[in-house]
């Protein structure tokens, strides 16, 4: 992991981008750590063997620098599987899933895990000593700081030495064959962010802890959506997105308890 440092910058903005040059929604954000990885194959393996649906206390995982978060709540524990079995279950949500029963090569371990909803996520997050960023402080980092950046490796052009995603370039429409995940890291340093986070565009879209709200909270100084609405937030696309939503401005949403073969995570943690 690696420290974020404090400061404030305008919320889904580069000042170049078409839809991405309005400073209506400025954040501050506090000083926090955040993985250099998405959570991998490996690491989840560890938190399916130790898995109880009420694992996580009330309260857990609270961001002491945000006043409305309150940390884990019981009420989820109904929407997590109800026993390991259902868990790993649910993990083979498409062909393109990466998780497998049996411990697999050391690079097919260090693929990010997909197909977890948003409480898997969560709990996963608090399990492992952090929790979910909220979307001011995904942004910021993949936004490179007060840099405000294009993509989060500045402004070049993307292709696959960047990112893995829907490249459509030179006949191909792929990064990875038939859009599959590939290990966390693989396009660093090329394609990492200015804090040294790897796959903040591409490989698996990443839940974040906010409701999807538009507009955004503001005025927002540590904040999160933690409003109930309908979808939570997802950044950074997947290896099945096109140009856009590498953006380190672009948003998307989708239902929590959704399992897709296009959706990570990433843990933050309090400094």
């Amino acid at each position: 992991m690696t420290g974020v440092t404090s400061a404030s910058f305008y919320r889904s903005y580069d000042g170049v981008t078409a839809g991405y040059t309005s400073q209506t929604s400025p954040a501050q954000v506090s000083d926090f750590r955040l993985d250099n990885y998405e959570i991998t194959v490996g690491r989840f393996r560890k938190f399916v063997a130790a898995y109880a649906p009420n694992m996580i206390p009330a309260g857990a995982g609270n961001n002491p620098n945000n006043l409305s978060d309150t940390g884990w709540s019981t009420t989820w524990n109904a929407s997590l599987d109800a026993t390991q079995a259902a868990l790993t279950s649910a993990l083979k949500c498409n062909a393109r899933q990466s998780w497998t029963d049996g411990v697999g090569s050391a690079e097919a371990e260090s693929r990010p895990i997909n197909c977890i909803n948003w409480f898997e996520a969560q709990a996963f997050c608090i399990w492992d000593g952090g929790r979910l960023p909220t979307e001011a402080e995904w942004n910021y980092a993949a936004a490179g700081g007060t840099q405000q950046r294009v993509y989060p490796w500045g402004s070049a052009t993307p292709n696959c030495n960047y990112a893995n995603y829907a490249a459509q370039l030179n006949g191909v429409d792929y990064c990875v064959a038939n859009f599959a995940v590939n290990r966390v890291g693989s396009e660093s340093p090329t394609g990492d962010g200015l804090y040294g986070q790897s796959d903040l565009a591409g490989n698996v879209w990443e839940w974040e802890l906010d409701w999807y709200a538009q507009p955004y909270v503001i005025p927002c100084i540590n904040c999160s959506n933690t409003i109930p609405a309908s979808l939570r937030v997802i950044r950074g696309g997947g290896a099945d997105s096109g140009l856009d939503p590498l953006h380190g401005s672009f948003r998307n949403g989708d239902t929590p308890l959704t399992h897709s073969f296009g959706y990570g995570a990433r843990c933050a943690r309090n400094r």
